[in-house]
């Protein structure tokens, strides 16, 4: 369902709140998670929180794949720094090397089995992020039991081998033989962090695969387009890829 697709008739409720689920070793893990009300059931959607961290532009745009028929959740991938403003926690994180890769695909495993366990659940579950969430997205389609679609916007580093780490120890290019599920891509032309080049990397790995993909390429446009809060957001490419990413996980999730 695109933007403004909706029947003005129907019934729309959702709720959104922050409450703990298991994680892998059954601890409590902080999310947010935002669902629909008045519908029997519905696809699962996992936004993986970009670098400014576990901030209100996610759970805004948790609510708004919500309000298009999706549970979704954001989880907390930087708790183990403690709580704060997003701001604030990010720069303990940054300051300790970064989150691992392992630690994100552990939490991101178990919001996706969380999310199709659930009784409303039409056993469909997609995979989206921004920035670093993008990169990990891409990682999470290629490593990851039971992602069915996944959408990585602007991930940085994915192709980069000269970005590897004690904690990012493998460009996510490297897993793309193993993709397992279809991948959208949105990128900026104008970007630096993926450059137009790192993005052709991508490109003919999939390609060479043979893997279910494509990309968006816009002109005029960097870095994080859909920020609206920031110098780069791009309100015609923002608003086109809105669409096209909504457009994708209805056709694969729903």
């Amino acid at each position: 369902m695109s933007w403004n697709s909706f029947d003005t008739g129907a019934y729309s409720g959702m709720i959104a709140e922050t409450v703990d689920i298991p994680d892998k070793d059954g601890k409590p893990m902080r999310v947010y998670f935002s669902r629909p009300l008045g519908l029997d059931s519905y696809p699962g959607l996992l936004l993986i929180p970009h670098m400014p961290g576990w901030d209100e532009f996610c759970r805004e745009a948790s609510r708004r794949f919500t309000e298009h028929g999706y549970a979704v959740i954001c989880p907390d991938i930087y708790r183990s720094y403690g709580t704060g403003t997003p701001p604030d926690i990010s720069k303990v994180m940054w300051a300790d090397g970064g989150v691992s890769d392992e630690s994100v695909m552990n939490d991101s495993q178990a919001v996706v089995d969380y999310l199709k366990a659930q009784p409303e659940s039409n056993g469909k579950v997609g995979v989206i992020g921004m920035c670093s969430g993008g990169r990990h997205t891409f990682l999470a389609a290629c490593t990851l039991e039971g992602v069915d679609a996944a959408v990585d916007c602007w991930g940085g580093a994915c192709a980069d081998p000269n970005r590897v780490n004690p904690k990012q120890p493998v460009a996510p290019i490297e897993y793309a033989e193993k993709m397992q599920c279809p991948l959208l891509g949105i990128f900026g032309n104008e970007d630096f962090f993926p450059t137009p080049d790192q993005v052709n990397v991508m490109e003919e790995e999939l390609k060479k695969y043979g893997k279910d993909y494509e990309f968006h390429r816009y002109n005029g446009a960097g870095h994080g387009i859909w920020y609206y809060d920031k110098p780069m957001y791009r309100q015609e490419q923002a608003m086109d890829s809105w669409n096209k990413a909504l457009e994708f996980f209805d056709k694969h999730l729903k």
